[in-house]
Formats: C-alpha cells, structure tokens, sequence
C-alpha cells in the first residue's frame, strides 16, 4: 500500500505544480475559446490543462517502473505501454481540439484508434464471466469490438459530465478510488497478479485528478479541456479491461468454495464491461444516454452540444455551482462505494437499507435547493461562513436631529473584489456590496 500512496503522492504533486505554468502557456498561445451558449462561466477561462494531468501519468508510471513492489508490473505485463500508447494518442488529439477546436467525427475516429492502439499491445478483453453459464472465451474480433466500445462509451461519458468547474476531476476521483479498493483487494487479498495493473492505473488516476481539483475548483482558474476529460475517460476504462478481460475468474473458485456461481457473482460487479460504465460512473453513463436520447429526438447531431446535461438542470431548478457539483459528487460515490460493498458482502441486508436511506438522503437534497443548513454553535470555527449562524444586528443610537438639516448624501458603495473568474454559475457576480443595481437612487 505504501508504495501505491507513494505513486499516488507523485503523480498529484507532479500535477499540481505543471498547472500553473500551464495555465500561463494556455494564456500565451490563445487557448482560451469565446464563451459560449451552454457554458456556465461568464470569463474566458483557458484551457489544456490535461498538459499537465498527462505528464503527471508519466509521472506516476516512472516512478512506479523504479519501485521494487511495483516493478514487477511492468515486467510480467505490457499493459502500462499499452496504456501510455493509447493515453498519448488521445492526449495530442485533444491538446489540438483545445485549441482549434477539431470535427467530432475526427475526435471519435482518434477515439477508437487510440482503443486499437492498446488492444494490438495486448490490452483487451479475453472473457467474460456470465452468471449462470460461466467463463465465455471471446474471439480476437468480438474482444476487440467490445474493448473499443468500452473505451469509447467512457472516455465521452467523462467528456459529457465536464461542464461544471471541479465536476469531470471529482467524479472520476471518486470512480477510480472505489475501483482501486476493489482491484487491491483482488491482488493483495487473493494474489491474483493479473490485478496488479489496474490497481496502479486506478491510483494513478486518483493523484492525476486530486493535483489538478485545486486549480479547477469553482471559481476555475483552468479547464482540463479534451486533452484532460478524454485522457481521464481512457485510463478508466483501460483500467476496467484489464481486471475484466485479463482476470480469470475460474481463478476465483478455490477462494468461494469451488463454485462457479458464487465467485462469478462475488465478481459480478466489475467483471462485467457491459455493466461497468453502469455502476462505476453510473451517473456519467445516464447524462451521455440522456443527451443522445434528447437530440435524436430533437433532430439534431448526437454530437450537438446543448444546456440539456444532468447539471445544467441543476442549476435551472435553484441549486448553486458549489452545490450542483457536491451533489454529483453524492451520487456518484454512493453508486460506486455501494456496488464496491455489496461485491464484498452481498448477502449483507445491512448494504441495501444503507443504500436506500442515503438515496432518500440524496434526493431530499434534490428537492431543497435552496436550503442551506447551520451548524452548531460548538462547530462553526470548522465551516464555511454560509453555514454559521448569523448574528442578530443590534439597534443603533439614532442621532439628534440637527437645527441646520444636511441633504442626505447617497451611500457610497465600495467595489468587491470579483475573484478568479468574476462570475457566479448563472450571472455576473455584482461588484458593489449593495444588492441593488449600481446607479440607481439609495
């Protein structure tokens, strides 16, 4: 574990201080697209800061090569190759979109070049595990189609869900966190080696997104833009294929008992490509179907973009931009530590009535977007300011009338500092500490 904290340390510190020379770089060469219809931020905001999430990767896996623990991951497999192969592909194709902004039929086409680049490396799914048939081996045609399809379906879900500052970063932290619990389990728990690399995609995941969150939480100083959302997209699924299609999990009998049905259904939730992008970014998935759905039905490209997304709604219905994303952030943990302990414990009773009351929970805070809870006076020092309980304004002396009335002078206002972008989610932030227009009388 010390040694995946490690790569986890490098990879985010790596990260976060590329980005803000990045930033700079974004500036300088004109990354920095016009506002448009459906964006939520008021300021051009630069992009490419999947610049520096993607030398973190490199980051992550060099410092991983030169790890005793680790080292045998690169020896006895080709899948960190694979994946750097595959992950500088998508990368180039988006840094170039970032800044000339590229068809989304040739970003589709890098797409699935970039997935065949990994599946002729050897990154590709061999089997599936059906419950109540067993282990289907797969033909080279039908493994790759299905690798490609996967890898496409969760790079653009990930590419969909970025419309929020901190959004795309956090959700795929929190995805990439439940998976490595589960991958680890798999390679420390059992020894099944062949879980070894997803157990290091998915903490090098973790250290890309947590060193670039600070720079891209609201207000955002950078975007990771196509170079980071898809980046991001291709090392989950890249992670996904390799502990679905290269663990066998006939390997898994002698640890249940010798039954086949058992060990698949103890599997059942990550050893299905088809369910994965379901209940690991389960919430990504629905807003890329969602989308699809709406603009075919509209007339309009798949590609078209739009304001129809999941968090755009969330915004039009009353909740703030930091509350929208901590929202997100709800159901996505929920959905993935969830399937991460009902795959540990399935016949636990306990799981379900969890899952349930923190759904109410959720959608209680789907419903009340406009409520904001106070804390306890003992905890205040520990919050934000929104959440401290404001104190009663007290009653000034009122001055003595005097002989020789002055005319009333109109109170002055003193310009806010507007902050990084200058702008809330749905309007321009006001510059006066008065709520009132600038101009009108007092």
């Amino acid at each position: 574990m010390r040694d995946y904290l490690l790569t986890l340390c490098v990879t985010a510190a790596v990260t976060y201080l590329l980005t803000g020379p990045v930033r700079k770089f974004a500036i300088a060469t004109g990354a920095m697209p016009e506002i448009r219809a459906r964006d939520v931020h008021r300021e051009p905001t630069p992009r490419l800061g999947g610049i520096a999430m993607f030398f973190g990767l490199c980051a992550g896996l060099l410092v991983a090569d030169h790890l005793q623990n680790l080292n045998s991951v690169f020896e006895l497999s080709n899948e960190p190759r694979a994946l750097l192969s595959g992950a500088a592909l998508i990368w180039l194709i988006g840094v170039l979109d970032d800044k000339f902004e590229l068809d989304a039929l040739i970003k589709l086409g890098a797409q699935m070049i970039s997935a065949g680049v990994m599946v002729i490396q050897g990154l590709t799914i061999l089997w599936l595990p059906i419950p109540g048939v067993g282990t289907v081996a797969l033909t080279r045609g039908q493994g790759t189609l299905l690798t490609v399809a996967l890898v496409v379906l969760t790079i653009n879900a990930v590419n969909f869900v970025d419309g929020l500052d901190g959004l795309a970063a956090g959700m795929v932290c929190i995805a990439a966190a439940a998976f490595f619990l589960y991958a680890y389990r798999l390679w420390y728990g059992y020894t099944i080696e062949a879980a070894a690399p997803a157990t290091l995609f998915a903490a090098i995941l973790m250290g890309m997104c947590l060193g670039f969150l600070p720079h891209n939480m609201h207000p955002a100083r950078i975007f990771m833009g196509d170079s980071g959302s898809m980046l991001i997209g291709l090392i989950l699924a890249a992670s996904a294929i390799s502990i679905t299609g290269q663990v066998d999990p006939d390997i898994l009998k002698i640890f249940f008992e010798g039954s086949t049905r058992e060990a698949t259904h103890a599997a059942l939730p990550v050893f299905i490509p088809l369910l994965l992008p379901l209940t690991i970014i389960a919430i990504p998935m629905a807003d890329l179907v969602l989308a699809i759905v709406r603009r075919t039905w509209n007339g309009q490209s798949p590609f078209a973009a739009d304001r129809g997304h999941l968090h755009h709604r969330l915004l039009e219905i009353g909740h703030s931009h930091s509350r929208a994303v901590l929202i997100m952030y709800f159901w996505s943990a929920l959905i993935a530590f969830g399937t991460l302990a009902y795959s540990v414990h399935s016949t636990s009773m306990w799981i379900v009535l969890g899952v349930v009351l923190l759904s109410a929970v959720g959608l209680v805070l789907l419903l009340l977007p406009r409520f904001t809870p106070r804390a306890p006076r003992w905890a205040e020092s520990f919050v934000p300011p929104r959440y401290r309980r404001r104190p009663v304004p007290r009653m000034e002396a009122v001055a003595p009338v005097s002989a020789h009335p002055v005319e009333a002078q109109p109170e002055e206002r003193v310009p806010v500092p507007a902050g990084v972008n200058g702008a809330t989610a749905i309007g321009n932030r006001s510059r006066f500490t008065d709520r009132r227009k600038a101009g009108t009388p007092s």
